[in-house]
Formats: structure tokens, C-alpha cells, sequence
């Protein structure tokens, strides 16, 4: 059985991660999509959201996570924003992506991003 999706795309986050001590201490915007893994069919018959994800409460999570404690990569970052998203006991897998548009790069690019898909063990 394939599994239904909730994409929760383009999520705004001011964030202090990156190797150089000026990102770590100016901060910059992150951009995140998440995209979950999931059986939506109960959820949808009982019209229940305490059946399915309640993706602003999600929202907040991720959040709090970009904006908290600051890491130096961004596939730290990503993997700290899977394990959030796999604590919801609906969620059985999540690919997660994270955007750091502000990267400093010595050449022009619109994006950089990591991508990482993880399943519930």
C-alpha cells in the first residue's frame, strides 16, 4: 500500500546555523519543506484531525527548531527537523528539505538545499 502525502512547503524560519562564526551570530533565513508520509483514510472517513497531522502544530515545531539551538550544517539541521516530524505517531516516513538561500558562496546561486528522507524505524 503506498502511503498519502502532506506537504507542508516554504516555511519561514530566521536561524543561526552555518560554519561561519557571522552566520552563527547575524542569523539568516532557512526555508523548509516537509513532506509526510502517511495513511489519511481514517482521518478522512471521521472528518477527525486527532487522526491525521495537525500541520500547524507542526509548523510551530519545526519552528522551534530552526530558530532554536544553532547547528553548523544544514544536514544536522534536517536530520533534527525528520526526527520532529516522526515523533507524530501518524507520520510513518518524511522527507525533509532544507533551503538556505542566504549561503555564503563566493559565486551566484539562488538555493542552496539539503534533502533527507528518513522512515520510522
Amino acid at each position: 500500500m503506498s502511503l498519502d502525502r502532506i506537504s507542508l512547503c516554504g516555511l519561514r524560519v530566521r536561524g543561526r546555523h552555518g560554519v561561519y562564526e557571522h552566520e552563527r551570530r547575524d542569523g539568516q533565513e532557512f526555508v523548509i519543506d516537509a513532506v509526510l508520509g502517511l495513511d489519511t483514510r481514517s482521518a478522512a472517513a471521521s472528518d477527525d484531525l486527532s487522526r491525521t497531522v495537525d500541520y500547524g502544530a507542526l509548523a510551530e515545531r519545526l519552528a522551534a527548531v530552526v530558530g532554536g539551538e544553532p547547528v553548523r550544517l544544514i544536514e544536522t539541521l534536517a536530520e533534527r527537523l525528520a526526527a520532529v516530524c516522526l515523533t507524530d505517531p501518524a507520520v510513518q516516513e518524511v522527507e525533509i528539505t532544507v533551503h538556505k538561500p542566504q549561503a555564503p558562496l563566493n559565486q551566484a546561486v539562488t538555493d542552496v538545499t539539503v534533502t533527507i528522507a528518513r522512515r520510522r524505524a
